[in-house]
């Protein structure tokens, strides 16, 4: 299957579709067309249609697509057809946030492990999960397979986490500190600054005019 050589800007949009379809699959919607997803995502048709056929024929030419038949095609494309394992490090308020939010409201991912550097934060409980010492990762990556990390550091001390998390055998990071980090080219990142993408949205909240100086 072509998923690894598929462009990234295409990765980032199946999971949209994939959310779309699990709550149409909730309302007993059988069939789907890529115009209703296309209404929901704000993608165009065309280009969801170019997405999907990516990975294969999945759809019938003027009836649309199996909500149930897709649904399972993209959760093999993503990988997430088994329950997958991650951590998280970095227990403070955003870390014990995502990690609430990914145990109790992600059915996709099993959050199995919760780090911090932080005396205070240590030994406290996120939804049953004790957050534990950094030194902890290697024996928790290892028992659960761990190849997903969610980093919630800060700026000062993400480069030398992700070094650590690369050595244990992490090859995925979504990174959350306001910092650019390194990995080799064996190793995927997703960076999300939630300051800099409220910064960017108020650009539009003003009615005066832009202008370049």
């Amino acid at each position: 299957m072509p998923r690894r050589n598929a462009p990234s800007s295409i990765i980032r949009r199946l999971p949209v579709y994939l959310r779309i379809l699990d709550n149409l699959i909730k309302k007993d919607v059988e069939i789907i067309s890529s115009r209703t997803l296309s209404s929901q995502t704000g993608f165009t048709a065309e280009q969801i249609r170019k997405d999907l056929a990516f990975f294969g024929a999945f759809g019938t030419r003027g009836t649309g697509y199996n909500a149930v038949y897709l649904r399972e095609k993209l959760l093999k494309i993503i990988g997430l057809d088994k329950e997958t394992n991650v951590i998280v490090v970095g227990a403070g308020d955003m870390g014990k946030a995502f990690g609430r939010y990914n145990i109790t409201k992600n059915p996709y991912i099993r959050v199995v492990g919760m780090f911090d550097v932080n005396p205070e934060e240590i030994g406290k409980e996120v939804e049953d999960l004790i957050i534990e010492k950094l030194d902890k990762i290697p024996e928790v990556i290892k028992k659960y397979n761990v190849r997903v990390a969610i980093l919630t550091v800060p700026a000062r001390e993400a480069q030398s986490v992700v070094d650590q998390l690369i050595n244990e055998g992490i090859t995925a990071i979504l990174n959350f500190a306001p910092t650019k980090i390194n990995v080799p080219d064996t190793v995927h990142v997703h960076n999300t600054d939630l300051t800099i993408d409220l910064q960017s949205l108020i650009y539009y909240t003003s009615t005066e005019e832009k202008t370049l100086i």
